[in-house]
Order: C-alpha cells, then structure tokens, then sequence
C-alpha cells in the first residue's frame, strides 16, 4: 500500500516495545501491516516498523512520535522511585518497553465510554466500526480518524448500536453531543488538578470513576491516576 507523502525516517527509541504499547489496552485502532503497525494519530496517517532499538516511520514527523509515545519520560527516574517497593518494582521490570501513551483528549475519551464489561478485543471491534463508519477517510492508512463529536451527535441511539455498541451507545451519544452543543470541553481539563478534572469527567454520561482514571492516564498524562476494575479490586 502507499503512504502519505508525510515525514519518512528512523529514530533511536532506546527501552521502548512498540507491539507491547500498541496492544496493551491504552488505545484500539492501530493494525498489524508489513511486519509493523498502521494508523493515525487524530487526522494523520503514521506507519511504524520496529527494528530493536530503532523505530521506522512514515507520516507524522519525529517530534509528534516522541510526544504520543512518551518517549520523553525519565524511565531510569521513574525505576528509582519504587526501587523500594519490590512488587511494583518486579512489575516494572516486567513491563520495560511499555509506555504510558498520550492520546488525543476526545478520541481517548470516547474510546474508553466503549470499554465496560469489555475485553480489548470487543472494544477494538466497536471502535473501528465507528471510525469505518462515522470517521473521516484518510490518505495512506486503511484505519479512518475516530468520528468527530459533531458526527457522532447528529446520529441516534440506534445507529450507534449497529456498530455493536449495546449500552454504551446512550453514554457515547450523550457525551458527544454535550460536546458538540459546547457544555463540556475536553481541553478545560488540562489546567485541572486532577481530583477536579476526574469530577468533571464523571459528569458525562457513561464515565465512572475507573473509566475517567483511564481517560485521565492515557491522554491527560495524570500518572497518579490509577485505573481499579473489578479484577483489581479483588485482589
């Protein structure tokens, strides 16, 4: 297939593991392609190929890979300050190469109403039914942009049900369209301290407090935020 005719180049991307970040949970859309992985970052196409410690790409430049991928954080910093702690510690070890993502604020959002009672796979499949169907088709990927707010608020219930949404539809509707009408705005949380960006997170429809710590994590980059489900609650 042919890409974009954006940036082409290698960059250096020392303890990072671009299979483990993609498929870990933190986002649903990128696609295996030519031995790597095709998608988007909002509205731009990117392929990425992972040789060891070298990262191919073509699409969005260097300084955009850097910024989504956290490739910036202070692991050796991070390491160090639960050195202390031998099973967060054994759990770091464990996952070197994994980063902590930072996503576009409305496409996380929205991707995590979709994740109740669901599996990463299950959750995969209704975010690209969305995108096939609602997002906007772009050059050099075969993985549309996630449906704008506007877009998905002039559907119905029922449409959004068609992409195999089930309950989560109303929360996804009703989310986009306080969005679209101008009552909530995703970028007001950047200033926020977290406890109050979290609070009016759990204002929308759909968001609980695990959900908003997810959204909050992965595209706020609030590293305090500390998804609970069930499975960890229990233990």
């Amino acid at each position: 297939m042919r890409m974009n005719a954006g940036a082409t180049g290698v960059m250096e991307c020392p303890e990072f593991d671009l299979r483990m970040t993609l498929e870990s949970g933190q986002t649903f859309h990128w696609t295996p392609l030519e031995e790597g992985y095709t998608g988007c970052i909002g509205s731009e196409s990117l392929f990425l190929r992972q040789q060891g410690e070298l990262l191919h790409y073509r699409g969005i430049g260097e300084k955009g890979i850097r910024h989504y991928f956290a490739l910036d954080h202070d692991l050796q910093a991070i390491r160090r300050s639960c050195a202390g702690h031998a099973a967060v510690h054994d759990a770091a070890m464990a996952c070197r190469g994994l980063r902590i993502m930072r996503q576009p604020h409305w496409e996380c959002l929205a991707s995590f109403i979709l994740s109740p009672m669901k599996q990463v796979a299950h959750i995969r499949q209704m975010s690209l039914a969305l995108r096939r169907t609602y997002g906007q088709r772009l050059a050099g990927t075969p993985v549309p942009a996630f449906p704008s707010p506007e877009a998905l608020a002039s559907t119905s219930e029922e449409d959004l049900r068609k992409c195999g949404l089930g309950f989560r539809a109303k929360g996804l509707l009703g989310t986009a369209r306080m969005i679209a009408e101008g009552r909530f705005d995703p970028s007001e949380l950047v200033p926020m301290e977290t406890a109050q960006a979290r609070a009016a997170l759990c204002t929308l429809p759909g968001i609980g407090r695990k959900v908003a710590n997810c959204i909050l994590l992965f595209a706020y980059e609030r590293l305090e935020a500390v998804p609970v489900d069930v499975w960890i609650g229990r233990i």
